[in-house]
């Protein structure tokens, strides 16, 4: 399972050649879709019409023999196929093949020209929206770094205690501690030990987890990201009781994280991470609505497309199921735009979207409804 990194995509960005193909699809994580290969089916249809497609072009038999065996061994890679997220991104060139599995719903599509296709992954890499996951149980500790489209783990290994035991000893027996859910009324969870040892079970996990929370201080505090606890709900409410960490979701991942992979982990936690992560860009769309229809804000693509290059975008909001065919003359600052695309042409959009991340700006792939001038496919925030 492959996700993107932040040099991946600058690789990908950069990347050109006199052949590249990108290739996009949807894929299921599970159920009858993955037994009976759809996923895979997909992608070998898609591949076969790019190389009817080339071939007319008139690309080298042996180049176009080196990248159709990269794609049947990834076609004939059956542990590849058993383990797929939301969709799949293939990029492919004579002498490059890289695959990306991401939970993003992408649609099915190919691009082919002398660039890869990145507008897909933009919304992966504009630096919002992200958060930790703390996966926690009496046995196990783990941290994550996620964002809509990413989760990475994060090495906590000498900065807490991994299991209470290595805490509060060996002497402390997981078995003597039982619980009942939460009821039907509300009523909080009840502790039940033997011997009518219960609070000091309970202040034994709770002196486990201030361990936890305090080895973990320094590092949070450096962004000060949301913390989103993934654990059972009875464990919550201990936690919660020794948190000292200012940004902590009140909203608990209820469950056992053995019960998930890692994409798991990000399914489960992002319906809770959904709520605050397009503050920013909600921030963002409201400036723009009150500039606009002034020197700070435009939805022209031939005056966004010369101030990208100059470094002017602040914000670019581009539309993500449109698409502006053109070429940009970076030495005239000129933009011609097409009707529909040509073999002398390119998206314009992947382009104003890879340069203005590459220039410092941020870029926001959304929803045509969502677009502040809806007659346009580009609308920029100016920086000056």
């Amino acid at each position: 399972m492959s996700m993107i990194n932040e040099k991946e995509f600058k690789e990908l960005a950069n990347f050109k050649n006199d052949t590249c193909v990108s290739i996009f699809i949807p894929t299921q994580r599970g159920g009858k879709e993955v037994l009976e290969q759809k996923n895979l089916k997909h992608l070998h249809s898609l591949w076969t019409e790019a190389s009817k497609k080339l071939s007319a072009k008139g690309i080298e038999k042996s180049k176009l023999d080196t990248m159709s065996k990269k794609f049947e061994e990834l076609l004939d890679d059956k542990d590849f196929w058993r383990h797929q997220s939301d969709g799949l991104a293939v990029f492919a060139a004579p002498d490059y093949f890289k695959t990306f599995s991401l939970p993003v719903n992408f649609e099915a599509y190919t691009y082919i020209s002398e660039e890869f296709y990145v507008k897909p992954l933009i919304p992966a890499m504009n630096g919002d929206g992200k958060f930790h996951v703390l996966s926690l149980q009496i046995s196990d500790v783990q941290l994550y770094e996620a964002s809509k489209y990413s989760i990475t783990p994060i090495d906590i290994d000498d900065l807490t205690p991994s299991e209470l035991e290595e805490r509060v000893g060996y002497d402390y027996k997981e078995k003597a501690l039982q619980f009942r859910t939460q009821g039907a009324g509300g009523e909080k969870t009840q502790f039940h030990g033997h011997g009518g040892s219960e609070r000091d079970e309970k202040d034994e996990i709770k002196q486990f987890f201030r361990a936890v929370d305090q080895g973990l201080q320094n590092y949070l505090n450096k962004e000060k990201l949301p913390l989103i606890v993934y654990c059972q709900d009875y464990l919550f409410s201990i936690y919660k009781e020794a948190n000292t960490y200012n940004h902590l979701v009140d909203e608990v991942v209820d469950g056992n994280p053995n019960d998930s992979d890692l994409l798991g982990v990000h399914e489960k936690s992002l319906k809770i991470a959904e709520k605050f992560l397009d503050k920013d860009r909600d921030s963002k769309l409201e400036k723009y609505k009150e500039q606009s229809q002034t020197e700070n804000t435009s939805s022209a693509p031939s005056d966004i497309m010369s101030a990208i290059h100059k470094g002017r975008i602040d914000t670019l909001f581009v539309e993500n199921r449109a698409e502006i065919w053109g070429t940009y003359d970076e030495d005239q600052m000129k933009t011609e735009i097409d009707d529909e695309q040509t073999s002398e042409n390119s998206s314009l959009m992947n382009l104003a979207a890879k340069k203005t991340i590459e220039m410092g700006g941020k870029v926001y792939l959304i929803q045509d409804y969502l677009m502040p001038e809806k007659e346009s496919k580009m609308n920029a925030l100016y920086r000056f």
